[in-house]
C-alpha cells in the first residue's frame, strides 16, 4: 500500500498596509492578535481555518501573500 506524501503546510506573509486606528477594538484586538505591531511590519503564519477567518475580519488593513518554499 503506497504511503501518502507529506504536505506542505502553505505559508502566508501578512504585512500591516492600513492603520486600525478608527476601527473597532475588536478589529484591533485581530491586528494584534496576528503579530502586527506596526505599520509595513510583516509577520509569517501557516494556513489555518482559525487565521482564514481573522484575515477575511481584517483583509481592509492587511496585505496577504502566499509564499511557496
Amino acid at each position: 500500500m503506497p504511503r501518502k506524501k507529506k504536505e506542505i503546510p502553505k505559508i502566508f506573509q501578512v504585512t500591516l498596509v492600513k492603520s486600525p486606528i478608527g476601527y473597532s477594538e475588536r478589529q484591533k484586538g485581530t491586528i494584534r492578535a496576528l503579530g502586527l505591531r506596526r505599520m509595513n511590519q510583516t509577520v509569517e503564519h501557516v494556513d489555518t481555518p482559525t487565521l482564514r477567518g481573522m484575515l477575511h475580519k481584517v483583509s481592509h488593513l492587511v496585505d496577504i501573500k502566499e509564499v511557496n518554499d
